[in-house]
């Protein structure tokens, strides 16, 4: 347990390569209303959650990474599902101060067809006319 990383993953590492390439530039693990997103673009005020699926329990029945381990299944069930509810508070909680939330699943960052829809998406929100002026304090 010790070796798993929350941040500067393989998947992380890649979408953010994928969207710096893409000529996207975005802050990173940034805290946001009581969450710390792997990825923001304050101007457009977006937050980009890179998930594992194992970790976060990726709910598409063909993703193959998604499965509980075989050992200690009492162990694990109860503590992935709380990743699960961990995962909807920091969503709702972003919703209601005005950010857009969306997730990348470790799976999809293999597909290069996928992270170019996510970069299309990203552009599509248009940053905000002041910049990054609108920002509090408590959100730098």
């Amino acid at each position: 347990m010790a070796r798993v990383r929350s941040k500067d993953t393989k998947p992380e590492k890649c979408v953010r390569t994928f969207l710096h390439g893409a000529g996207l530039r975005y802050r990173l693990h940034r805290r946001i209303a009581d969450t710390r997103p792997d990825l923001i673009f304050p101007s457009r005020k977006i937050a980009v959650f890179i998930h594992g699926c194992m970790w976060h329990q990726h709910p598409d029945p063909t993703c193959k990474l998604a499965r509980i381990p075989k050992s200690r299944p009492e162990f694990w069930r109860p503590k992935l599902q709380g990743n699960r509810e961990r995962d909807e508070r920091q969503l709702v909680s972003l919703e209601t101060v005005g950010w857009t939330v969306l997730t990348v699943w470790e799976c999809q960052t293999r597909d290069r067809e996928i992270l170019a829809l996510l970069a299309d998406r990203i552009r599509a929100i248009r940053p905000h006319p002041l910049g990054g002026a609108w920002r509090s304090a408590r959100n730098n």
